[in-house]
Protein backbone atom coordinates (compact mmCIF):
# COMPACT_ATOMS: atom_id res chain seq x y z
CA UNK A 1 0.00 0.00 0.00
CA UNK A 2 1.04 3.36 -0.83
CA UNK A 3 0.72 7.13 1.25
CA UNK A 4 0.81 9.59 -1.77
CA UNK A 5 0.97 13.27 -1.78
CA UNK A 6 -0.58 15.37 -4.54
CA UNK A 7 0.06 19.12 -4.70
CA UNK A 8 -1.69 21.04 -7.28
CA UNK A 9 0.81 23.91 -8.36
CA UNK A 10 -0.66 26.63 -7.54
CA UNK A 11 -0.06 29.74 -4.58
CA UNK A 12 -2.74 28.35 -2.48
CA UNK A 13 -2.07 24.79 -0.61
CA UNK A 14 -4.70 22.55 -2.41
CA UNK A 15 -3.25 19.02 -1.30
CA UNK A 16 -4.39 15.17 -1.32
CA UNK A 17 -3.24 12.26 0.59
CA UNK A 18 -4.45 9.29 -0.91
CA UNK A 19 -3.99 5.90 0.03
CA UNK A 20 -3.50 3.10 -2.88
CA UNK A 21 -2.31 -0.40 -3.47
CA UNK A 22 1.12 -0.88 -4.58
CA UNK A 23 -0.04 -2.99 -8.08
CA UNK A 24 -1.85 -0.29 -9.49
CA UNK A 25 -0.76 1.22 -12.65
CA UNK A 26 -0.46 5.22 -13.72
CA UNK A 27 -3.69 5.16 -15.68
CA UNK A 28 -5.32 3.91 -12.20
CA UNK A 29 -3.40 6.80 -10.39
CA UNK A 30 -4.66 9.13 -13.19
CA UNK A 31 -8.19 8.29 -12.42
CA UNK A 32 -7.62 8.28 -8.49
CA UNK A 33 -5.84 11.52 -8.48
CA UNK A 34 -8.79 13.27 -11.18
CA UNK A 35 -11.13 11.93 -8.82
CA UNK A 36 -9.61 13.29 -5.70
CA UNK A 37 -9.26 17.05 -7.13
CA UNK A 38 -12.97 16.76 -8.95
CA UNK A 39 -12.09 16.51 -12.29
CA UNK A 40 -14.15 14.38 -14.84
CA UNK A 41 -11.17 12.09 -16.44
CA UNK A 42 -11.98 13.18 -19.66
CA UNK A 43 -9.04 15.50 -20.84
CA UNK A 44 -5.60 13.80 -21.75
CA UNK A 45 -2.76 13.88 -19.34
CA UNK A 46 1.08 13.15 -18.52
CA UNK A 47 3.25 11.74 -16.03
CA UNK A 48 6.94 13.07 -16.14
CA UNK A 49 9.27 11.38 -14.40
CA UNK A 50 11.65 13.72 -12.09
CA UNK A 51 14.45 13.87 -9.76
CA UNK A 52 14.27 14.92 -6.37
CA UNK A 53 14.32 18.68 -7.42
CA UNK A 54 11.42 18.67 -9.68
CA UNK A 55 13.19 18.57 -12.80
CA UNK A 56 10.66 17.31 -15.40
CA UNK A 57 12.13 14.39 -17.11
CA UNK A 58 11.02 11.70 -19.39
CA UNK A 59 6.98 11.94 -20.30
CA UNK A 60 4.80 8.78 -19.49
CA UNK A 61 1.36 9.59 -21.39
CA UNK A 62 -1.90 8.68 -21.25
CA UNK A 63 -1.66 6.49 -24.42
CA UNK A 64 1.04 5.15 -26.11
CA UNK A 65 1.26 7.37 -28.85
CA UNK A 66 4.07 5.00 -30.84
CA UNK A 67 3.44 3.11 -34.38
CA UNK A 68 5.07 0.43 -33.37
CA UNK A 69 3.48 0.29 -29.54
CA UNK A 70 6.66 -0.29 -27.85
CA UNK A 71 6.83 3.09 -26.13
CA UNK A 72 5.78 3.34 -22.23
CA UNK A 73 2.25 4.31 -21.12
CA UNK A 74 0.04 4.76 -18.05
CA UNK A 75 -1.23 1.58 -19.23
CA UNK A 76 2.11 0.22 -19.06
CA UNK A 77 3.46 1.75 -16.01
CA UNK A 78 3.25 0.03 -12.76
CA UNK A 79 3.52 1.99 -9.63
CA UNK A 80 5.85 -0.38 -7.41
CA UNK A 81 8.04 -0.54 -10.75
CA UNK A 82 7.95 2.81 -11.25
CA UNK A 83 8.13 4.37 -7.65
CA UNK A 84 10.01 2.12 -5.76
CA UNK A 85 10.77 3.84 -2.85
CA UNK A 86 9.71 6.38 -0.30
CA UNK A 87 9.97 10.07 -1.91
CA UNK A 88 10.15 8.92 -5.23
CA UNK A 89 8.44 11.37 -6.90
CA UNK A 90 6.54 12.51 -10.58
CA UNK A 91 4.80 15.28 -11.81
CA UNK A 92 1.45 15.32 -13.21
CA UNK A 93 -0.09 17.14 -15.16
CA UNK A 94 -4.02 17.11 -16.56
CA UNK A 95 -5.91 19.06 -18.79
CA UNK A 96 -3.15 20.32 -22.00
CA UNK A 97 -5.43 23.20 -22.69
CA UNK A 98 -5.30 24.17 -18.93
CA UNK A 99 -2.27 22.62 -17.71
CA UNK A 100 -3.13 22.06 -14.31
CA UNK A 101 -0.15 20.45 -12.68
CA UNK A 102 0.57 18.69 -9.60
CA UNK A 103 3.47 17.35 -7.54
CA UNK A 104 3.11 13.27 -6.52
CA UNK A 105 5.11 12.63 -3.84
CA UNK A 106 5.42 8.86 -2.61
CA UNK A 107 5.49 9.70 1.66
CA UNK A 108 5.08 6.12 3.12
CA UNK A 109 5.13 2.04 1.69
CA UNK A 110 3.34 -0.44 3.85
CA UNK A 111 3.22 -3.80 3.38
CA UNK A 112 -0.37 -4.12 4.57
CA UNK A 113 -2.90 -5.08 1.80
CA UNK A 114 -6.42 -3.45 2.18
CA UNK A 115 -9.58 -4.10 0.27
CA UNK A 116 -11.13 -0.61 1.02
CA UNK A 117 -8.17 1.00 -1.72
CA UNK A 118 -8.21 3.44 -3.20
CA UNK A 119 -8.83 6.40 -0.32
CA UNK A 120 -8.56 10.06 -0.07
CA UNK A 121 -7.54 10.43 3.96
CA UNK A 122 -6.65 14.20 3.65
CA UNK A 123 -7.90 16.63 1.62
CA UNK A 124 -6.69 20.16 2.31
CA UNK A 125 -7.85 23.17 0.26
CA UNK A 126 -9.70 23.79 -2.78
CA UNK A 127 -9.47 23.49 -6.55
CA UNK A 128 -9.31 27.05 -8.01
CA UNK A 129 -12.40 27.73 -10.69
CA UNK A 130 -9.31 27.93 -13.32
CA UNK A 131 -5.92 26.63 -13.63
CA UNK A 132 -3.29 29.00 -11.98
CA UNK A 133 -1.09 30.56 -15.59
CA UNK A 134 1.79 28.59 -16.10
CA UNK A 135 5.08 30.91 -16.87
CA UNK A 136 7.70 28.75 -19.16
CA UNK A 137 11.16 30.07 -18.46
CA UNK A 138 14.27 29.03 -19.56
CA UNK A 139 17.67 28.96 -17.82
CA UNK A 140 20.15 31.35 -20.06
CA UNK A 141 22.27 29.19 -21.59
CA UNK A 142 25.98 29.49 -22.48
CA UNK A 143 26.36 30.45 -25.74
CA UNK A 144 29.44 28.30 -26.49
CA UNK A 145 29.69 30.00 -29.90
CA UNK A 146 30.64 33.75 -28.68
CA UNK A 147 28.64 36.82 -29.66
CA UNK A 148 28.01 38.01 -32.79
CA UNK A 149 31.21 40.47 -32.55
CA UNK A 150 33.21 37.02 -32.08
CA UNK A 151 31.83 36.26 -35.74
CA UNK A 152 32.48 39.36 -37.49
CA UNK A 153 36.42 39.53 -35.81
CA UNK A 154 37.25 35.86 -37.23
CA UNK A 155 35.81 36.07 -40.57
CA UNK A 156 35.33 40.24 -41.42
CA UNK A 157 32.53 42.09 -41.21
CA UNK A 158 29.69 40.73 -42.77
CA UNK A 159 27.69 43.49 -43.17
CA UNK A 160 30.33 45.07 -45.48
CA UNK A 161 29.39 42.19 -48.04
CA UNK A 162 28.08 42.33 -51.16
CA UNK A 163 26.03 39.34 -52.02
CA UNK A 164 24.99 40.99 -55.42
CA UNK A 165 28.52 40.23 -56.75
CA UNK A 166 27.34 36.35 -57.02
Amino acid sequence: MYKIRVILDTKEDVIRTLLVDDGINLKDLHTIITKAFGFKGQEMASFYKTDNEWSQGEEIPLFNMAEAGEEISMQTCILEETLPEVNSKLIYVYDFLNMWTFYVDIIEISLDKREDLPQTILSIGEIPEDAPEKEFVAEKLNNEFGDEEDIDDEFGLFDDFDYNEY
